[in-house]
């Protein structure tokens, strides 16, 4: 799997996949990453910001390692919000 390659490690991933599952956090996730674009997937800062709002509300401790291993991984992704096939490659990675 890709995100392993930086260094995120597949444990994180199933618990983060486990807290995901619960009503409340996922409502919570949805309306933070609601509106973004691919502009601001591509903006390491706006990255960084939400790797730590997100691991705040999941209540996960990163290391700055870790979180930079995430935004990196992000951002060499090229992520496009509105592109159905992106979407589709990320459920597939992390499914």
């Amino acid at each position: 799997m890709s995100y392993q390659q930086y260094g995120i490690s597949p444990q994180l991933v199933e618990r983060i996949k486990l807290k995901m599952k619960n009503p409340a956090y996922k409502e919570r996730i949805k309306n933070l990453v609601q509106g973004l674009s691919k502009a601001d997937l591509q903006n390491s800062a706006k990255v960084h910001q939400m790797v730590r709002t997100i691991t705040g509300i999941l209540n996960e401790r990163l290391s700055p390692a870790h979180e930079q291993q995430i935004v990196q991984f992000v951002l060499s992704q090229r992520i496009d919000p509105n592109n159905t096939f992106h979407l589709i490659k990320l459920w597939g990675m992390f499914r």
